[in-house]
This record gives structure tokens, C-alpha cells and sequence, in this order.
């Protein structure tokens, strides 16, 4: 019978707990790199000039009929 490796991660999880661990990690990393993107987005309206547009653009018509 194989030995165990003694110096795994953590051997009381199972393989789903440890991926379901890995997807919250993934999760967690990805909430915070929005956050500091919309932070820096918001940083940027403050410091720069007014957005002058009204609403969306319009959308483009098919000049070649």
C-alpha cells in the first residue's frame, strides 16, 4: 500500500473541498481586482474633465442603400 506524502497541503480536505476552496480564492481575487479598477475609474472622473456627452451615441446607419 502507498504511503501518504506527510508534507501535503492540508490532508482533511477532499479534492471538491479543495477545488470549491481554489473557485472562493479565484473569486475573492477577481472581486478585488474590479473594485480597484472601478476605484480608478472613479479616481479619474474626479480628477479629469466632465463627460459633455448626453446618453449613448447613436447608432450607425447603412449609408451604402
Amino acid at each position: 500500500m502507498p504511503k501518504k506524502d506527510e508534507n501535503s497541503q492540508d490532508k482533511s480536505l477532499t479534492a471538491a473541498e479543495r477545488r470549491e476552496q481554489e473557485r472562493k480564492v479565484r473569486a475573492a481575487a477577481k472581486l478585488r481586482e474590479n473594485l480597484m479598477r472601478r476605484k480608478g475609474q472613479a479616481r479619474a472622473r474626479r480628477s479629469g474633465e466632465a463627460d459633455e456627452t448626453q446618453g449613448l451615441p447613436a447608432a450607425k446607419t447603412d449609408e451604402s442603400s
